[in-house]
């Protein structure tokens, strides 16, 4: 029987970790004609208008009678500042996608990332932190770490303390057939993890200790998810998203080529200690 060796990699998505080359880590390639041609971005944001840069007034909303008003040429501002302008109202609109929790202040930091990280990788503590408590309190039947569990109990040799190196493929078939930790439960919508991952791009699952004795045995498993902090077009596209300013707004600073605030990698890694035993 081969030798295990430790640590080894049990699992991981089809989609790459750190693929620059995804949709939604584009940035700047649009003009002002394709933003309100293709994707129906006439009316950004209530404070500026980022294609004249003008600052906007109540009277220029779209539902203000007085709307469309040509601007005076004092309301001009610069690139730079219709920017700034557009990351605060930004960050006031994430208010509303993070109302509680240990969680809710994440979001705005990862816009402040976007605004001056220059498309640099993000990690934070909270963010391993919540992934943690996604895996530990995932109690569905397809729960990723209860289908380990499971497969642990049936592949290990328990007349021989052991684990069959060519049982490792089994591991990984109950990982496919499992949910992968992601944050689209329903208090994800409020507590700020909804809007800072949601889905996930890619995702990597290793085994780095197993030790099995006297009928039971204790692993330790090794979670690292990815995610892109960016938009593509098939979000900005689904009503969803583009009926709230939040999201138009993000998109323009990101794909507007007046602006083209880089997207970046989201890094989320936790490692969890599992046990069980034979009957």
């Amino acid at each position: 029987m081969s030798r295990l060796y430790l640590p080894t990699l049990l699992f991981r998505t089809q989609k790459w970790i750190d693929d620059y080359s995804a949709n939604d880590m584009r940035c700047g390639e649009l003009s002002e004609a394709q933003l309100r041609k293709s994707f129906m971005l006439n009316y950004v944001s209530d404070a500026v208008d980022p294609y004249t840069l003008t600052r906007r007034s109540a009277f220029d909303r779209p539902q203000s009678i007085f709307c469309c008003n040509n601007r005076d040429i004092s309301d001009k501002i610069s690139v730079e500042q219709c920017a700034e302008i557009l990351f605060n109202e930004f960050r006031q609109c994430a208010h509303a996608f993070s109302l509680y929790g240990p969680y809710r202040h994440l979001i705005i930091k990862m816009i402040n990332h976007m605004q001056y990280g220059k498309g640099t990788p993000f990690s934070d503590t909270a963010l391993d932190a919540a992934l943690k408590e996604q895996l530990l309190n995932d109690r569905t039947a397809n729960s990723s770490l209860l289908r380990i569990k499971g497969a642990l109990i049936e592949c290990i040799n328990w007349r021989e303390s052991s684990f069959p190196v060519e049982k490792i493929e089994e591991l990984t078939k109950a990982i496919q057939k499992s949910k992968l930790p992601k944050f689209d439960r329903f208090q994800d919508n409020f507590n700020g993890m909804g809007i800072t991952v949601h889905d996930t791009w890619a995702t990597q699952i290793s085994l780095l200790s197993l030790h099995i004795a006297e009928n039971r045995y204790r692993a330790t498993l090794s979670f690292h998810v990815q995610d892109h902090f960016g938009l593509d077009s098939t979000d900005i596209s689904q009503q969803k998203f583009n009926q709230f300013m939040l999201f138009r707004i993000w998109f323009v600073l990101q794909h507007y080529n007046k602006f083209a605030f880089k997207p970046f990698m989201t890094n989320i890694s936790t490692t969890i200690e599992i046990a069980g035993s034979h009957q």
